[in-house]
């Protein structure tokens, strides 16, 4: 007779075993670039740490298909929480409910926009940002193919002088990673830096002009969304209405 502990790992290694078989060629995929806010730095609280969709996975730090829950992120454990990439997936999930959503998680908090770009190096957390995305991207789309870019950053080159600098270098990080992805019309939703610092307009004017320079681009709304006490990063509730918002904005883009 089979006990109790065998069975329990043999349904493990068979749930595992049919998320990778469904994962194959099968997935919807989304990268999510950018700084802490996309990494989520909200409290995970008994409300959010059960949230999952079994539509939903994510590329985990080992580049392994998981079923997608709370933190995403990997950049900084100790502080990585609650971001818009769960809620996000789980509202594009609702689009075809016979579709799997593959979430890539690649934020990295405190970045700067000139990490991400070839070569770029962040100090604090010794990585290559850029670099290391897309060594993720290449993974995933293995598994499927890539239908749009998240992006949330801005907050370390909102101050003037780098803030009128910032457009050209995003419009060059999309059109790199287009070209990666052999598609030109690969759609990218930019959000809005939180309202509750005035310095973060600087970066909010620049990200309002991207639609008119850049066909396939949008920008989510941060307005009313609260941050959590730092006045730098969203608190949980306003990260998951954040998802939501992008959500809203990649399905338009989906629909041209």
């Amino acid at each position: 007779m089979i006990s109790k502990k065998i069975y329990c790992l043999f349904i493990i290694l068979f749930s595992v075993l049919q998320m990778n078989a469904q994962t194959a060629d099968t997935l919807d995929l989304y990268l999510l670039i950018g700084q802490s806010n996309m990494a989520g730095r909200g409290a995970i609280t008994d409300s959010f740490k059960n949230e999952t969709d079994i539509n939903v996975l994510m590329l985990d730090k080992n580049n392994n298909w998981v079923q997608a829950k709370h933190p995403l992120h990997f950049d900084k454990p100790s502080v990585a929480g609650v971001g818009p990439g769960l809620s996000f997936g789980i509202e594009m999930s609702k689009v075809h409910s016979s579709k799997k959503i593959g979430l890539i998680p690649c934020a990295v908090g405190g970045t700067s926009i000139n990490s991400w770009q070839p070569g770029g190096f962040d100090k604090a957390t010794n990585t290559h940002p850029y670099d290391e995305a897309m060594l993720r991207l290449s993974t995933a789309m293995k598994s499927g193919h890539l239908k749009g870019i998240l992006w949330l950053q801005g907050e370390s080159d909102s101050d003037s002088s780098k803030a009128k600098l910032y457009l050209d270098k995003l419009i060059g990080l999309i059109k790199r990673i287009r070209a990666i992805a052999a598609n030109d019309r690969l759609p990218f939703v930019a959000g809005e830096l939180g309202t509750f610092k005035e310095q973060y307009k600087n970066i909010n004017n620049e990200l309002a002009k991207l639609p008119q320079l850049l066909p396939f681009t949008a920008i989510a709304s941060s307005a009313e969304l609260k941050d959590k006490g730092d006045l730098t990063h969203f608190n949980s509730a306003s990260a998951e209405l954040y998802g939501v918002r992008f959500a809203e904005k990649m399905k338009a883009l989906l629909k041209k």
